[in-house]
């Protein structure tokens, strides 16, 4: 029984969440590796000369419908992280989902944006390829540990118009923004696939304090936008708590804070109520991605303006 592999905490929340049926999909999901995907560098190659070039290494290739810079690589004879074009920087192997977050924060050439959590890098080096190296890219992560892959997957990608900072999150001040995102740290309920340990390691008490350091994080994400600035926020979750819960609790304490319709929308809408609880009507522009409907890592995302 494989409801018998999760602590007892964490499967009462996704009985909250998913009937019976569904229930035993979503676990069954968790049990099974993605479909590999990789992000195609526009700073350096062309997807048709990237799925040439895969191709006569024997890796068998697909698309993804929604966008055109990805490449779906579902056979592989060679470790798709050691190839020539890999080494080269032509392409970042990247989950489907991360890349919704970077498509909906509507980039433009020479604006000023920060990745607020970046490493390893896979959504920073989006955005500075569609910055197409103009403006300036702020890539910052609090784990000292982590900005060496960070730097590397930057510099291997050809990106040039980044600044990388190590600083927490809630400290950093640059000045004001065109476009922010935030990916936020999270319980990691969504890539239990990736990581087997989150089925029997986190806790109610984990939950809170999380909660709490995301609600801190979006009010300091957001505040670091210009009026007429774009945010994302996203999360690799699919609680509650830690995704409608936290976008409410923005919504609340600043009230030029809207959720706008997203360019690039896939998944399930996001919840406007739930249980006992109700949630600004307009969380339904927000989307929740299930490992056992879409293929793809849990995942929720949210495009967020600041009005005047």
């Amino acid at each position: 029984m494989l409801e018998e592999t999760y602590n007892e905490f964490l499967l009462s929340k996704f009985k909250q969440l998913f009937s019976k049926e569904e229930l035993k999909s979503f676990l069954e999901a968790n049990e099974m590796q993605r479909p590999t995907v990789i992000r195609v560098n526009s700073l350096l190659t062309r997807r048709k000369d990237l799925v040439y070039a895969l191709n006569q290494r024997k890796v068998e290739t697909g698309n993804l419908e929604w966008t055109d810079t990805a490449i779906v690589a579902f056979k592989s004879e060679v470790p798709l992280g050691a190839t020539p074009e890999y080494l080269a920087g032509h392409y970042m192997i990247q989950g489907a989902n991360s890349m919704l977050s970077v498509l909906n924060l509507d980039i433009k050439e020479n604006q000023k944006v920060v990745d607020l959590c970046a490493a390893p890098g896979g959504k920073s080096t989006h955005i500075g390829a569609l910055l197409n190296n103009t403006g300036v890219l702020y890539a910052n992560d609090v784990s000292k540990e982590r900005i060496s892959s960070l730097k590397s997957n930057i510099a291997r990608m050809g990106i040039q118009n980044a600044i990388i900072t190590n600083y927490d999150a809630l400290l950093f001040d640059v000045g004001k923004l065109d476009r922010v995102l935030l990916d936020a740290p999270c319980s990691g309920t969504g890539v239990i696939a990736k990581d087997s340990s989150v089925k029997t390691s986190k806790t109610f008490e984990d939950l809170k304090k999380t909660v709490k350091l995301q609600r801190k994080l979006i009010i300091k994400a957001f505040d670091m936008l210009k009026s007429g600035g774009y945010m994302v926020y996203s999360t690799c979750s699919v609680l509650i708590e830690e995704n409608e819960g936290v976008v409410d609790f923005l919504l609340t304490s600043r009230k030029n804070a809207k959720i706008v319709d997203l360019s690039v929308a896939v998944g399930k809408e996001g919840f406007t109520h739930f249980r006992s609880e109700n949630f600004n009507g307009s969380l339904n522009k927000a989307r929740r991605i299930y490992p056992h409907v879409h293929n793809m890592d849990g995942f929720f995302y949210v495009k967020i303006f600041k009005a005047e």
